[in-house]
């Protein structure tokens, strides 16, 4: 019975993925009209190490990306508030963001969605939701403009040293 729950929690994971990788071009079409930044993540790596745009850089190339044009706040998400690329994790972000102030059609359905299909990790959205609310507004932010500020004096300004110690971050 157990491996059975885990198959199918499995393939409700893998649905979830294909419902990401074929909206979010739909998405980036139909809603987002501004430019892309035009860096890489070879430019991003060359930055200095403390600095927030290296972490990224740093990100992208564990996970094989590059940043997707129009969306590359998205990626600054994730290393600013420590979440992986795990399909619970994406939700648990996007309820982070939500809990922030941020509002979206693609951020309601990856909600609406990721927790009607993956109910098993409601208390983790949960609780990033909280800490989202608790943390000072990041959402609103051009990145583009932060890639040189420290990645560490960043997430100071954002969270409470409770929170990053909850996100599993590191402060010196």
């Amino acid at each position: 019975m157990n491996s059975l729950f885990k198959s199918f929690r499995s393939f409700r994971k893998q649905l979830i993925v294909w419902l990401f990788e074929h909206s979010q071009r739909i998405y980036t079409s139909m809603f987002k009209n501004h430019e892309g930044w035009n860096i890489t993540k070879a430019d991003l790596l060359n930055l200095p190490k403390p600095t927030f745009g290296r972490h990224l850089g740093e990100f992208l190339d564990k996970n094989n990306f590059e940043l997707i044009p129009k969306v590359e706040r998205h990626d600054c998400y994730h290393v600013l508030c420590g979440y992986s690329t795990k399909v619970e994790d994406e939700i648990a972000l996007q309820c982070l963001c939500y809990g922030n102030g941020k509002r979206s059609p693609y951020l309601y359905g990856a909600i609406i969605l990721g927790v009607a299909i993956l109910p098993d990790y409601y208390d983790y959205y949960y609780k990033s939701f909280k800490t989202g609310k608790r943390a000072n507004p990041f959402h609103h932010f051009d990145y583009r403009k932060l890639l040189n500020v420290s990645i560490e004096d960043f997430r100071l300004a954002i969270f409470s040293k409770s929170a990053l110690h909850h996100l599993n971050l590191k402060t010196s």
